[in-house]
């Protein structure tokens, strides 16, 4: 096999292995509140994936009533805390429900709200948080916690192949904070299979040239790289400035409609690699788009929690994070494409091609995201 034929092969693996998830990936949200050593927690799960996982749907009609949640309350409090271990350094803080079945609303659907309380042998310095919820049945999932001490909030990202977190109580230094939230950006653009859409739509028309009816490869990657520095340099701008806005309460959005319009970028981004109207100032449509996408970053940002001891740090070490992560995805596609612009196969198979899968995929998404369509695999969300 020749370098072309590898590079082909691998850029083909790439694209089509991105996962065609409708939904944002699932998500649950678990808060535990610190005092010596009592612990309380709040514990949110999508009751769409509790359904899927152990049936809340009793009548089997597609819906679900509060009677029949309410019927499932204590399946799913076991259910859950069957998948949850606390533990500090002098042995485990067992938790158990407290209080009613509450129902909250967020972006992407109705969760459950399971409260819980627990004590620790003594107050902690650290807490050992496993996690296995919904394991067997979605590996994509993952949850959010927040961990608040004495007015100190620490996050972190449980589950896939990281179950077990280890979250030290005691005060972080400011490179500390920093990373950690450095570890969050790159974390959450990896799993963002949108915003990885949206980015591959603006990187694999940059290698090529239209002219007339056709693409052409540029003349070299330096010109490549100077079309990707000026797109992606683009949204940053962007999505930073949406991003900080959102985050301080200054700017807020409707979730679902910054998921919607998120969708229909990746539409938009990936139909105009097969009927080109925005050629010359790509960078222009990524800043547009990028302010959406920045809305969407600050939605994860709020759940995992903001440290009100060392706020700057932690939007500048998610952000830097996010642009990590995008750069490690340029670095990634961008020589494969390069390598194959002037194949027959990179500018009427891959180009196009790529283009109207991408474009599928994301109408699936708009489509559930706009009307809360519940669509078959592999399109519907897991």
């Amino acid at each position: 096999m020749n370098a072309r034929s590898f590079a082909a092969l691998a850029c083909a693996l790439f694209l089509c292995c991105l996962p065609a998830r409708a939904h944002k990936p699932s998500d649950s949200y678990l808060t535990l509140r610190l005092d010596g050593e009592r612990i309380e927690a709040r514990w949110d799960i999508a009751l769409r994936d509790l359904d899927f996982a152990i049936g809340v749907d009793g009548d089997g009609d597609g819906r679900l009533t509060w009677n029949e949640i309410r019927a499932r309350h204590d399946a799913i409090a076991a259910y859950a805390l069957a998948r949850l271990q606390v533990d500090s350094e002098l042995g485990a803080c067992a938790l158990s429900p407290q209080g009613e079945q509450l129902i909250e609303q967020h972006g992407d659907g109705a969760y459950t709200v399971l409260r819980l309380q627990g004590r620790c042998t003594a107050r902690p310095a650290r807490l050992t948080v496993t996690y296995r919820l919904f394991a067997d049945t979605d590996a994509q999932h993952r949850g959010l916690l927040g961990v608040d001490s004495g007015g100190a909030m620490r996050s972190a990202i449980l589950g896939g192949d990281r179950p077990r977190q280890v979250v030290e109580l005691a005060w972080r230094t400011a490179g500390q904070e920093f990373l950690a939230y450095l570890r969050h950006g790159v974390w959450h653009i990896w799993i963002g299979f949108d915003h990885i859409l949206f980015l591959v739509s603006l990187l694999l028309p940059a290698v090529v040239v239209r002219q007339g009816r056709a693409w052409n490869g540029v003349a070299g990657l330096r010109v490549a790289g100077v079309d990707v520095l000026k797109t992606v340099t683009a949204f940053t701008l962007a999505h930073s400035v949406t991003l900080t806005l959102a985050a301080l309460g200054v700017l807020a959005l409707p979730s679902r409609w910054v998921e919607t319009a998120i969708a229909a970028s990746v539409v938009v981004a990936a139909l105009n690699n097969v009927l080109p109207v925005v050629q010359r100032r790509r960078w222009l449509a990524a800043f547009l788009f990028g302010l959406v996408h920045g809305f969407g970053f600050a939605g994860v940002l709020a759940e995992l929690g903001l440290p009100r001891d060392a706020l700057a740090l932690a939007l500048l070490g998610f952000n830097a994070g996010v642009e990590l992560g995008q750069l490690a995805i340029v670095a990634v596609v961008l020589p494969l494409a390069f390598a194959l612009r002037d194949t027959r196969l990179y500018r009427r198979v891959l180009l196009p091609g790529g283009s109207v899968a991408i474009a599928l995929v994301a109408c699936a998404w708009l489509a559930e995201r706009a009307f809360d369509w519940q669509l078959p695999p592999p399109f519907g969300a897991a």
